[in-house]
C-alpha cells in the first residue's frame, strides 16, 4: 500500500526498490534508444525516420493525456504491470521486425509503453518523498536511472557485434522479467492507498498557464526534452553515417558522455534543497547546452576524443537542467496530482514530435549538422524561462 509521507525512515526504505527498478528500466529503455534510428534506416530513408518518430509520439501524447483516468479507475500499481507487458511485447516486435510496417507498429508501442511506465514510477517515487528532501530523492532516483543509461552503450556495442540489432532488443525485453518480479514482491508497499485528484486536461492546461512558475518549468522541461530528441535520434545518425564512426567508437563515447549525470545530479539536488535554489544552475545548464549544440554543428572530424569531450560537456548542461527541473516540479506537486504529472511528462513525446518536425524542415534546405545549429539557438530560449522562475527556497 502507498503509505503517507509521515515516516521518513520507512519511506527511505520503500524508495530503495524503486531506485533499483529505475536502474533496470533505464538499461532496458536505453538499449534500443541509441540504435533505433539506425535500425529504422534499414527500412526507410532519413526523412521517413522522422515521420516514424512523429507518428509514435503523437500516439504517446494521446495515451498520456488519458492515463490519469485509467490510474484513478484501475490503480497505478495494476496499470504498471499492464504497461510492462505491452513494453516487453514492443521489444519482441522490434527484434522480429523484417519490414517497415512491423517496425512502425513496434516503435509506436515502445514509445507509448516506455513513457507510461515512467509516469507509473513517478507516482510511486513521489508517494514516498517529502518536500524538504525532494531534491535529494529525485536526484538519487535519476542517478540510478542514468547509471543504467551509462551501462547500455557499452552493452549495445557488444550486442550489435554479436547479432546486429535483434539481440539488443531481446535483452532489453528480457530485463522486464526482473522488473515484473520486483513489482510483485513489493506489492504490499506499492499498491495504491491514496485518492487521486484527477483534473481534466483543459482545466490542467489552464491552471498551468495561469501560474508563471508552473508555466515556466513546463517550458524548461520541454526544451530539455527537445535537446534529448536531437541528441538521441540525430547525433548517432550523424556520427555513424555522416562521419563514419562505427559502434566500437560510439559505444565508449556514449558511455563517457553520460557520466555527468552520475557526478552532478545528486550534488545539484542537495544544493537546491539547502543553499542556492534552482534557477541559477538551470540557467547555467541551458548556456552549456546551447554552446554544445553549436560545437556539434561546427565539428566535422571523426575524432573519438574530441567528440567524447564535446558530448561529455553537453551532458553537464543537461544534468544541471534535469536535476533542477525534477526538483522544482516535484516540490510543487504530490502523488495525488496525477493530471499535472501526466502533462509534465507529455513534454517528452511532444518534443519527439517537434524535434523531428524541425529536422524535416531543416533537411529540405541544409545538411544534417545544421539541425544542431538551429537547436543551439532554440536552447537559448531556456534562459528566459529559467531566469523567470521564483526559487522554491
Amino acid at each position: 500500500m502507498l503509505a503517507p509521507k509521515n515516516n521518513p525512515k520507512n519511506n527511505q526504505k520503500r524508495l530503495v526498490p524503486l531506485y533499483f527498478l529505475g536502474l533496470l528500466l533505464a538499461v532496458s529503455a536505453a538499449l534500443p534508444a541509441y540504435i533505433q534510428s539506425n535500425f529504422l534506416r534499414q527500412f526507410v530513408p532519413l526523412n521517413t525516420i522522422s515521420l516514424f518518430f512523429i507518428i509514435a509520439n503523437l500516439a504517446t501524447v494521446a495515451a498520456i493525456l488519458v492515463f490519469p483516468k485509467f490510474i484513478k479507475e484501475l490503480t497505478n500499481y495494476f496499470l504498471a504491470k499492464i504497461v510492462l507487458i505491452i513494453y516487453a511485447g514492443s521489444l519482441l516486435g522490434l527484434a522480429l521486425a523484417t519490414n517497415a510496417s512491423l517496425a512502425l507498429i513496434s516503435i509506436i508501442l515502445f514509445s507509448v509503453a516506455s513513457n507510461l511506465i515512467w509516469i507509473n514510477m513517478d507516482v510511486l517515487v513521489e508517494s514516498f518523498s517529502a518536500d524538504v528532501s525532494t531534491g535529494k530523492t529525485r536526484t538519487i532516483y535519476f542517478t540510478f536511472i542514468n547509471t543504467g543509461w551509462i551501462l547500455s552503450p557499452l552493452l549495445t556495442t557488444y550486442l550489435i557485434g554479436k547479432g546486429e540489432y535483434t539481440l539488443s532488443f531481446l535483452i532489453a525485453g528480457f530485463l522486464v522479467i526482473p522488473v515484473f518480479l520486483i513489482f510483485l514482491s513489493q506489492a504490499k508497499n506499492l499498491k495504491d492507498k491514496i485518492k487521486y485528484r484527477e483534473v481534466g486536461v483543459i482545466t490542467s492546461l489552464k491552471n498551468i498557464w495561469a501560474k508563471k512558475n508552473t508555466r515556466g518549468i513546463f517550458f524548461v522541461a520541454f526544451l530539455l526534452q527537445l535537446f534529448y530528441s536531437t541528441a538521441v535520434i540525430y547525433v548517432p545518425l550523424y556520427l555513424f553515417q555522416n562521419l563514419g564512426m562505427g559502434w566500437k567508437m560510439l559505444g565508449p563515447i556514449f558511455s563517457v558522455m553520460l557520466i555527468p549525470f552520475i557526478i552532478f545530479e545528486i550534488p545539484a539536488g542537495l544544493i537546491a534543497d539547502k543553499y542556492l535554489g534552482e534557477k541559477e544552475m538551470m540557467s547555467a545548464g541551458f548556456i552549456i547546452l546551447a554552446v554544445s549544440l553549436f560545437l556539434f554543428y561546427y565539428i566535422n572530424v571523426p575524432n573519438l576524443w574530441i567528440w567524447m569531450a564535446v558530448l561529455f560537456f553537453s551532458r553537464v548542461g543537461a544534468a544541471l537542467v534535469e536535476a533542477m527541473r525534477e526538483t522544482y516540479f516535484f516540490k510543487t506537486v504530490d502523488a495525488k496530482d496525477i493530471s499535472y504529472i501526466n502533462i509534465f511528462r507529455v513534454t517528452a513525446p511532444l518534443a519527439y514530435i517537434v524535434g523531428p518536425g524541425i529536422s524535416i524542415l531543416v533537411l529540405i534546405f541544409w545538411p544534417l549538422n545544421y539541425l544542431f545549429l538551429v537547436m543551439s539557438v532554440i536552447m537559448l530560449l531556456g534562459l528566459g524561462f529559467s531566469l523567470s522562475l521564483k526559487d522554491t527556497k
